[in-house]
């Protein structure tokens, strides 16, 4: 059974900082790229910050410089850790696993950030 479970998430100042976490089971958790997404109230989601299979990261302009992604294969664990963060940055925030090879994607439940004085 596939699981992907976020933690992590909860009510910042402006400012603060959070450190998400994204426990993954059922899978071959090294084959896969991972991603953290985010969806605010009336948005569409985006795609926030990747770490490849092989350890590659990638970030949205408007995290760049404030976010860092990570991964753990040996704890098949993915973490975001999020400095400076500012209300726009309040939203849903959604662990994804992509398959290296094929088409095969997985999501997490999500965890709720909230970035507010």
């Amino acid at each position: 059974q596939v699981q992907l479970v976020e933690s992590g998430g909860g009510l910042v100042q402006p400012g603060g900082s959070l450190r998400l976490s994204c426990a993954a089971s059922g899978f071959t958790f090294s084959n896969y790229h991972m991603n953290w997404y985010r969806q605010a109230p009336g948005k569409e989601r985006e795609l926030v910050a990747a770490v490849s299979a092989v350890g590659t990261t990638n970030y949205s302009d408007s995290v760049k410089g404030r976010f860092t992604i990570s991964r753990d294969n040996a704890k098949n664990t993915v973490y975001l850790q999020m400095n400076s963060l500012q209300p726009d940055d309040t939203a849903v925030y959604y662990c994804n696993a992509r398959n290296r090879w094929y088409y095969e994607t997985y999501w997490g439940q999500g965890t709720q950030v909230t970035v507010s004085s």
